[in-house]
C-alpha cells in the first residue's frame, strides 16, 4: 500500500519533468504527505487534453459519495479491480493521472515488538517516482468542487515484499503517454511492480509516525533501528536481500 511519502522537490522542476503546461502551483516541500492533504498530481486537462500540474487532496471522492469523509479510505485503488470496482472504475476509464513523489513510507513487523518499523523507499538513481493515480470531481453540498485523487498499488516486488505484500505502480517515463491517456493501448499493460533492485531502502524515525512531524530531519537514516529478519544494510542507505 502507500500510506505516506515525501515531495521536497519543486514544483518548477516538476512541471519541467512532466512538460505542464499551467501556471505553477505553489507548493512547498512536504517530507510527510498524508491523506486528506493536498498534493500534487500530473494530470491531463480534459478540454485542451494538454497537461497540468494542480494540487488535489488525497483520498478519492467518487461522484456519488455522500460526504467527504469516505475519501480518507480511497487513497489507494487495487490495479486488479479498477475497472470493477464503483468507486474507481469511472475514473480509471477516463480520469488517469500521475503523482510525483521523492519516495514514500512503509512499515516493517519487528519480531517480538508490538510497534512496527518504519522505513523511506527512493530510487536510487535519485530521480522522482511517478506514481499511477486516478482523479476525481466531486461536488459538495454547498456547490463547491473538491478535486481528489488515489494511488494506484499492485503486488509487492520481492525485495520491498519483505515490508508489504503491495506497493504503489511507479511508471516509467515512456508509460506516461499511454496512462495518460495520450496514446492509444491497454493501460492495464503498464499495471505491474517495478523491479526491486532500482529502489534503495533505509529506516527512519518512528516520529515519521505523527503527521505533525514534517520535516527532512525524517529522512535520516536511524541507526537505531532494529532488525528487520531478511534484509541487512549495504552501501550507504541501500538495502539488500541476506544471502
Amino acid at each position: 500500500m502507500c500510506g505516506r511519502y515525501f515531495l521536497s522537490r519543486p514544483p518548477a522542476a516538476l512541471a519541467r519533468l512532466f512538460r505542464t503546461v499551467d501556471p505553477v502551483p505553489n507548493a512547498p516541500p512536504r517530507f510527510n504527505v498524508a491523506p486528506t492533504q493536498d498534493s500534487l498530481v500530473v494530470r491531463r486537462n480534459p478540454e485542451t487534453g494538454a497537461r497540468h500540474l494542480d494540487l488535489l487532496r488525497w483520498g478519492l471522492l467518487p461522484i456519488w459519495a455522500k460526504d467527504a469523509a469516505i475519501g480518507s479510505r480511497m487513497i489507494n485503488a487495487r490495479a486488479e479491480s479498477l475497472a470493477e470496482k464503483p468507486a474507481f472504475r469511472d475514473a480509471y476509464a477516463k480520469r488517469r493521472c500521475l503523482v510525483p513523489i521523492d519516495g514514500f513510507y512503509e512499515w516493517a513487523e519487528v519480531p517480538g515488538q508490538r510497534r512496527k518499523q518504519p522505513y523511506a523507499v527512493a530510487l536510487r538513481s535519485g530521480e522522482p517516482m511517478a506514481l499511477a493515480g486516478l482523479w476525481e470531481r466531486w461536488r459538495a453540498p454547498d456547490g463547491s468542487i473538491l478535486r481528489t485523487f488515489a494511488v494506484v498499488t499492485c503486488p509487492a516486488a520481492p525485495l520491498l515484499a519483505r515490508l508489504h505484500e503491495r506497493m504503489p505502480v511507479v511508471l516509467p517515463p515512456e508509460t506516461w503517454p499511454l496512462w495518460l491517456g495520450e496514446a492509444e493501448g491497454d493501460p492495464a499493460s503498464v499495471l505491474r511492480p517495478m523491479d526491486g533492485s532500482a529502489f534503495r531502502i533505509w529506516p527512519v524515525s518512528t516520529r515519521v509516525n505523527a503527521v505533525r512531524e514534517d520535516d527532512a530531519g525524517l529522512l535520516e537514516p536511524d541507526p537505531d533501528a532494529p532488525a528487520v529478519p531478511g534484509l541487512e544494510q549495504a552501501e550507504g542507505l541501500g538495502l539488500v536481500p541476506e544471502g
